[in-house]
C-alpha cells in the first residue's frame, strides 16, 4: 500500500490521480490533499478520501474548509508554507506535485529533502530549477517518476537501457487547435478557441501551453534534466493523433515507441505502481482505427516560444525561469481578454531581454528571479491593454 500526497488535488491531473487511487484501493490510498482556491471540490474530495491532512493554499478559505470538515478525522491546514511541511510527513510515501505553475517548487525540494518518492506532473519545477532539483533528488537518492505522458513514454523506453545510449530524444506534440496556422490567421484568435484541444482534456494553464506550444519547449527542458541529455539530442515532431506519447532512438539506429490512446490515467498509474504494472480494463488502442498515423516539423517561426525555451535550454543559468514567469503571466492575460494570443510571445521575449541573467543561480536567486519576471511581464501586458 503507498501512501501518495496529491499536491494540486483539484486540477485535471489530480482529479484523475483520485480516480486511479478509487480503481486500486488495495494498492494506493490518499494520505494528503492540497488544493489553492476550489475549496467545494476539495471538500468533497476530502469527505471521500478521507486523507491524514488536508491543505488549502488560499489561507482565506481555511475557515470554511475547517468547518465543512470539523466532523471529519481530518487535519485541517492552509497556507503556502503548511504545503511546504506536510510532504515530509513520515506518513507519506510517494508525493505527486501537480500543481500548476511555479508554486510547485518549493514543496517539491522539501519533499525530496524528506526523501520521499515524487511522481512529477509539475513540469516547471524541472524548468525553472532541473539543476537543483536533480542534484538534490541525487543527493537524497529519490527517485522522481515522470507522469507527462511524454516523458512517461520516454521514461518506459529507457527501461533496461545504458542513457548513454541515447542518440536522440524525440519529443511527439499533437500541435494543439492550431497547427498548420499561420501568423495572419492567429492574430484574432480568442482564448475560447485556444482552449479547444483536439485531442487532451486539460487544465485552462496547460491548456493554452499546448496551443502556443510553449508546453513542448518546456518538456524539451525537462526532458533534459530528467534523462540527462544535451538539447542537440532533444527534437520535436508534430503527431496530431496523440498516439505515439514519444519516442527514443539510440546509437545502433533502433528507436523505441510508446503508444496508446490519450489517456493520463495511464503516465499516472505507471508512476504510482512503479515497477511493477497493473492491469486496467481502459479502453485499448486498436491500429486499424488509425490506420495512418503522420509526423511534421512544428513551425518555430510562428510558435515562437520553442526557440525561447531551446535558447534556455542552451545559455542555462535562471533564463528558462525568466521565461516561465513571463509565460505564467502571459497566459494569464490572454484567459482575461487583455493581450491577443500571438503577444504571449512579446511578452515572454521581451521580459527575457529586461531581467538580469544569472549563470550560477542558487534558490534565492531563482525566487528572486520569479518575483522580478513577473513585475516586468506585468508591466509590459499594462502597456499592451
Amino acid at each position: 500500500m503507498k501512501r501518495i500526497a496529491i499536491l494540486g488535488s483539484t486540477g485535471s491531473i489530480g482529479t484523475q490521480a483520485l480516480e486511479v487511487i478509487e480503481k486500486f484501493p488495495e494498492y494506493f490510498s490518499v494520505e494528503v490533499l492540497t488544493a489553492n482556491n476550489n475549496i467545494d471540490l476539495l471538500i468533497k474530495q476530502s469527505k471521500k478520501f478521507k486523507p491524514n491532512v488536508v491543505v488549502v493554499g488560499n489561507e482565506n478559505k481555511y475557515k470554511e474548509l475547517s468547518e465543512a470538515l470539523e466532523n471529519e478525522p481530518i487535519k485541517v491546514y492552509a497556507g503556502s508554507n503548511a504545503i511546504a511541511q506536510v510532504v515530509q510527513m513520515s506518513t507519506i510515501d510517494m508525493v505527486l506535485a501537480a500543481m500548476v505553475g511555479y508554486a510547485g517548487l518549493l514543496p517539491t525540494i522539501k519533499a525530496i529533502e524528506a526523501k520521499k518518492t515524487i511522481a512529477l506532473a509539475n513540469k516547471e519545477t524541472l524548468v525553472v530549477a532541473g539543476e537543483i532539483i536533480t542534484g538534490l533528488a541525487k543527493e537524497n537518492s529519490v527517485h522522481i517518476l515522470p507522469v507527462d505522458s511524454e516523458h512517461s513514454a520516454i521514461f518506459q523506453c529507457l527501461a533496461g537501457e545504458d542513457l548513454k545510449s541515447i542518440e536522440k530524444i524525440l519529443l511527439t506534440a499533437s500541435g494543439g487547435p492550431f497547427r498548420g496556422k499561420t501568423t495572419k490567421c492567429l492574430e484574432k484568435v480568442t482564448h475560447q478557441q485556444a482552449l479547444n484541444h483536439p485531442n487532451w482534456n486539460m487544465g485552462a494553464k496547460i491548456t493554452i501551453d499546448s496551443a502556443t506550444l510553449m508546453n513542448k519547449g518546456f518538456e524539451a527542458i525537462e526532458a533534459k534534466w530528467l534523462f540527462d541529455v544535451p538539447s542537440e539530442k532533444i527534437d520535436i515532431v508534430v503527431h496530431p493523433q496523440s498516439i505515439i506519447h514519444s519516442m527514443v532512438q539510440f546509437i545502433d539506429g533502433s528507436i523505441k515507441a510508446q503508444m496508446g490512446l490519450p489517456d493520463m490515467k495511464l503516465p499516472i498509474l505507471y508512476a504510482f505502481s512503479y515497477p511493477e504494472r497493473l492491469k486496467t480494463d481502459y479502453m485499448r488502442y486498436n491500429f486499424l482505427d488509425y490506420p495512418e498515423l503522420t509526423f511534421e516539423k512544428p513551425n518555430t517561426e510562428v510558435f515562437r516560444g520553442i526557440g525561447f525555451c531551446f535558447e534556455a535550454m542552451h545559455k542555462k543559468g535562471n533564463l528558462a525561469c525568466i521565461i516561465n514567469a513571463a509565460n505564467e503571466e502571459a497566459v494569464c492575460a490572454f484567459l482575461k481578454d487583455e493581450i491577443r494570443f500571438l503577444e504571449i510571445y512579446d511578452v515572454i521575449e521581451q521580459t527575457m531581454q529586461k531581467v538580469g541573467f544569472i549563470k550560477h543561480p542558487d534558490y534565492n536567486d531563482y525566487v528572486g528571479t520569479d518575483n522580478q519576471s513577473r513585475e516586468i511581464a506585468k508591466s509590459i501586458i499594462k502597456q499592451k491593454k
